[in-house]
C-alpha cells in the first residue's frame, strides 16, 4: 500500500534539503566571505615582495632615504650617519670591514654596498646565501654622483626620484657656480684630515677632497703626490695654504683651531697667520651624494665670505 506523505513531512524534508544547499554554498566560498576576521590581508603580496635591505656606506644610506625608501632599510653601517633615521638602526660595523654574520644575522634580501666595501669574501658569503648583493661605484665627482644616484635608484625601481634628485643638486651646483664666477679669488687650500694630534694627514692628488676643494673654484695646495701622507711641518710650510679645511670631527678631536694652530707648521702658513680655518660636516663634505650641490654651495661661501648669494641674484 503506498503511503501518502503529509504536508508536514513534506516541509521537513524540503527544510533538511535547504540546510544541506547552504552547507555546500559555504564551504565552496572563499575563505573571506566565511568569516571576514580571518580573511587574508589584501596587502600580504604587497608585504612579502618589500625589501630588507642593508646599506653599507654612508652616501649609499643617505641616497637611498632621499629616494624614500628609509622604511625598507634593516641596518647600516658605522658611516651611516646621515640622515638621523639612519642611527637608530642595527649598526653592522665600518663598511670596509663588514662582517657577514652581522649583515646574515637582519636577514636582508638585498645590499646595496659602496665600492670601497670589503673584505671581497663577505660580499662573496652574502651572494653564496642568497643576498641580492649590488655594489655601487664609486667616483669623486659631479658624473659619479649622478651615477650613483641612478644605479641605487634602479636597484629600489624609483628613477623619478632619482631625476628629482639630481635637477636638485644641478640646481645647487649652478647656484655655486654663479657666486665663484662674482670673484676672481682663487685660494690654495689645505686639507688636513685628522683622528686627533697623533693622526694627521694631508691630501694630495686625485682625492675626494682635492675634488671638492677645485669644485668650489679653489685649487688644492699640495701637488706634489697622490693620495693623503702623514702631516709634516715640511710639507705645510712648503703649501703657503691660504685656507685650511677640515672635518668637524676631525678639527674637534685636536681641540679646535687653537690646537690645531699648535700643530707643527701651520702657524707659518698665511692660514694659520689670519686663522683661515674651514670645518665643514663629514660626510657633506666627502660623501658626493644627492648633497653634493649643496655640499659646493656651502664650501664655496665659507672660501669666498665677502661675496653674498646676494650678489648673485
Amino acid at each position: 500500500m503506498t503511503q501518502t506523505c503529509t504536508p508536514s513531512l513534506l516541509t521537513r524534508i524540503i527544510a533538511c534539503l535547504a540546510v544541506a544547499a547552504l552547507s555546500l554554498a559555504g564551504a565552496a566560498a572563499p575563505l573571506s566571505a566565511q568569516n571576514p576576521d580571518t580573511a587574508p590581508d589584501a596587502n600580504t603580496d604587497d608585504l612579502s615582495d618589500a625589501m630588507r635591505i642593508v646599506s653599507l656606506g654612508g652616501s649609499v644610506t643617505e641616497i637611498v632615504y632621499a629616494l624614500g625608501a628609509g622604511d625598507e632599510v634593516v641596518g647600516v653601517d658605522a658611516s651611516s650617519l646621515y640622515p638621523e633615521a639612519a642611527r637608530e638602526l642595527p649598526d653592522v660595523g665600518y663598511f670596509r670591514r663588514v662582517p657577514a654574520e652581522g649583515v646574515l644575522s637582519l636577514e636582508p634580501t638585498v645590499v646595496l654596498a659602496s665600492a670601497e666595501t670589503g673584505p671581497p669574501e663577505t660580499l662573496d658569503q652574502l651572494r653564496s646565501a642568497g643576498v641580492d648583493v649590488h655594489v655601487i661605484p664609486e667616483e669623486s665627482s659631479v658624473d659619479g654622483a649622478r651615477e650613483k644616484i641612478r644605479a641605487i635608484a634602479s636597484v629600489l625601481d624609483r628613477r623619478e626620484a632619482a631625476d628629482r634628485l639630481i635637477r636638485e643638486m644641478e640646481e645647487d651646483l649652478e647656484e655655486a657656480r654663479r657666486l665663484r664666477s662674482s670673484t676672481d679669488q682663487e685660494p690654495r687650500v689645505l686639507f688636513v684630515y685628522a683622528r686627533g694630534a697623533g693622526t694627521m694627514q694631508v691630501a694630495g692628488r686625485g682625492t675626494s677632497a682635492e675634488a671638492m676643494i677645485e669644485l668650489a673654484g679653489a685649487r688644492n695646495a699640495i701637488t706634489g703626490f697622490d693620495g693623503f701622507k702623514p702631516m709634516s711641518a715640511e710639507s705645510v710650510a712648503a703649501a703657503e695654504p691660504d685656507v685650511i679645511l677640515m672635518l668637524d670631527r676631525g678639527l674637534e678631536s685636536i681641540g679646535g683651531v687653537d690646537g690645531l694652530l699648535q700643530q707643527p707648521g701651520i702657524a707659518l702658513t698665511p692660514a694659520g697667520e689670519n686663522r683661515r680655518i674651514v670645518a665643514m660636516d663629514d660626510l657633506l663634505m666627502l660623501s658626493f651624494g644627492p648633497r653634493l650641490g649643496e655640499a659646493v654651495k656651502t664650501l664655496t661661501q665659507k672660501l669666498y665670505p665677502n661675496v653674498s648669494s646676494a650678489s648673485i641674484r
